[in-house]
């Protein structure tokens, strides 16, 4: 239920927007059947807390079935079982009784969008990820062509870009057309992108090789980038394979970077997730003994969500909110599928005890040896420093909503120590979501093209 909320069809948990006033209960259901009756008890499973210290007054309220367990990284996907919202006018919750909402609504498929001409659907069966998994494991994603590619042979640079956290398969084909209309605007040069999905049962796998999400990194470079320059008229070296991507997918294009920098020329990543633990986002979890997840060592919260530069939501009410919307697939649980060890039960270990925050030090141990970027690579700068030098490129606002701006400082101090020829970009009050205002997107893809083709027009020739 929310205060306050402007009338709409559906309300959902708004992170870093008057998170005080949106109260959330749950239940699991292990089965149910049309017309049954399932009682909630607001005050077991509930965020900020328990219903019943709500304040009285005007509430927009509404029920759901998340009947795939998906809604910690996306609400309302199709299948979902809902109801339109509806007001209660001067609810008091600690004495309201019985609340009776009804699921009449079922959340209906996507449309499928049209696919444009020059824009090919990816669907590549992992072996690897296969034998991980014990059932097939798709790769996917879109493959979008530049408009001269039927009229000749010749090689085109390619780009590997993928996604933020929440998106999708069928989010990123607007993301290819948009792509395909700008090469053929000539505002891209003529390059082949291949657009990948990194969204997983667990959230986004971030293509890392992970005990518990599978050997995805390995499966792209080894199994599916083979299967593509096989495929298409792609420029096959290092020097013709670039990496881009945002926020989560600007982390997974730096991993992919730094751990395979033989065959990527280049990362173009925007407001990555972490890449120096200790900032992550705030917190010191690298160092010994690890900091607190949800306290600063004076004891004061740590912010994770900026808007306008103003603090709005802390760790402490994120991490909170999201155990109650889901175990599974929200943004902390998916860091834990990516970079924890698998526990005992089978599930991977928590990085931090969400009702004290406090850290669990040897799980953050094994993160910082396995999946810190600054730490691995300053860690081994010997080996991999001659095929990473000058391909590392992070931009970044310096209001970005999520406090990244930190960590991308912290990994540069590291790059810089190490003589890695980094370039880091900050741009003045930009956040996470209007970073790319002003034509980043296709200042980026020039800079790559002229890696590939040095010296090259970024518009020579036909697109």
């Amino acid at each position: 239920m929310s205060r306050n909320e402007p009338q709409r069809d559906y309300l959902e948990p708004q992170y870093g927007k008057e998170t005080d006033s949106v109260w959330i209960a749950a239940r699991d259901i292990s089965t149910t059947r049309p017309g049954d009756t399932v009682e909630i008890d607001p005050d077991q499973i509930a965020f900020p807390t328990a219903f019943s210290k709500a304040p009285a007054g005007d509430y927009w309220v509404m029920a759901m079935l998340d009947r795939d367990n998906d809604a910690a990284y996306r609400f309302f996907t199709p299948g979902d079982l809902a109801m339109k919202a509806i007001k209660i006018s001067a609810l008091r919750p600690a004495t309201a009784g019985v609340v009776t909402l009804t699921l009449d609504q079922k959340i209906p498929e996507s449309p499928v969008a049209d696919i444009p001409d020059g824009v090919e659907a990816l669907d590549f069966v992992s072996p690897a990820l296969t034998a991980f998994w014990g059932r097939e494991i798709h790769m996917r994603g879109w493959v979008v062509l530049p408009p001269s590619y039927k009229q000749g042979a010749e090689r085109y640079p390619v780009v590997y870009y993928t996604h933020g956290f929440g998106a999708r398969l069928n989010d990123l084909l607007h993301v290819a057309t948009k792509i395909k209309d700008k090469t053929a605007a000539k505002k891209y040069p003529k390059m082949i992108w291949v657009v990948l999905d990194e969204s997983f049962a667990s959230g986004t796998h971030e293509f890392a090789d992970s005990v518990n999400n599978g050997p995805w990194g390995m499966a792209l470079t080894e199994e599916m980038i083979p299967y593509l320059e096989s495929r298409y008229p792609m420029d096959a070296r290092a020097s013709g394979r670039f990496l881009t991507g945002h926020s989560s997918g600007g982390w997974a294009t730096m991993w992919l970077q730094t751990r395979y920098p033989k065959i990527f020329g280049g990362t173009w990543s925007t407001a990555p997730d972490p890449t120096d633990f200790h900032s992550f986002t705030g917190p010191d979890i690298a160092s010994t003994p690890p900091g607190n997840f949800y306290r600063d060592p004076n004891g004061h919260p740590w912010q994770l969500v900026r808007i306008n530069n103003v603090n709005v939501e802390s760790l402490e009410q994120y991490a909170k909110q999201e155990v109650v919307v889901g175990p599974v697939g929200g943004q902390m649980a998916s860091f834990e599928w990516v970079f924890s060890p698998r526990c005992p039960d089978g599930r991977p270990c928590q990085i931090f005890d969400r009702v004290t925050g406090n850290v669990h030090a040897d799980v953050a141990k094994y993160w910082e040896e396995h999946y810190d970027i600054a730490h691995l690579v300053q860690s081994q700068w010997a080996e991999i420093g001659p095929d990473l030098k000058g391909k590392i490129h992070l931009i970044v606002g310096t209001w970005d909503t999520f406090h990244l701006d930190e960590p991308a400082h912290k990994l540069q101090a590291v790059l810089e120590s190490l003589g890695a020829d980094a370039h880091f970009t900050y741009l003045p009050e930009r956040d996470h979501m209007n970073l790319y205002q002003g034509g980043l997107d296709e200042k980026l893809a020039q800079e790559m093209y002229q890696v590939a083709r040095p010296g090259a027009s970024v518009n020579a020739g036909p697109q």
